[in-house]
């Protein structure tokens, strides 16, 4: 499987995916730290890939989302966007309206 197919897997199978350094519970760097802690902070589960473990796709991620930076939150299969875009949305209420629509989606999918 290459690197891009990995990431379309990886997209695909998780409704609510942050692409982050470290992890939600020890964030290897401050804009991961606020983003993970934001999502969190929206009740839903989510999931996470520590980049900082696979330097393939931290180096290929950028180049397929046309998105240059980490963290990367993905939702229902589209990048909402980074640390400022999630942390604007969650203060404005979208953020918690997006995860949980989504989640109750799949929810009702399962």
């Amino acid at each position: 499987m290459s690197v891009i197919e990995n990431i379309e897997r990886q997209i695909a199978e998780n409704p609510i995916l942050l692409y982050m350094k470290g992890s939600p519970n020890l964030p290897s760097c401050g804009f991961s730290a606020k983003a993970a802690k934001a999502i969190s902070a929206c009740g839903e589960h989510f999931s996470y890939i520590d980049i900082l473990q696979y330097p393939d796709i931290r180096a290929t991620l950028p180049k397929y989302a046309n998105w240059p930076t980490f963290p990367q939150l993905w939702i229902d299969g589209q990048l909402v966007g980074g640390c400022d875009i999630i942390l604007e949305m969650f203060y404005e209420g979208e953020l918690q309206l997006l995860i949980k629509q989504t989640a109750q989606k799949y929810k009702t999918l399962k």
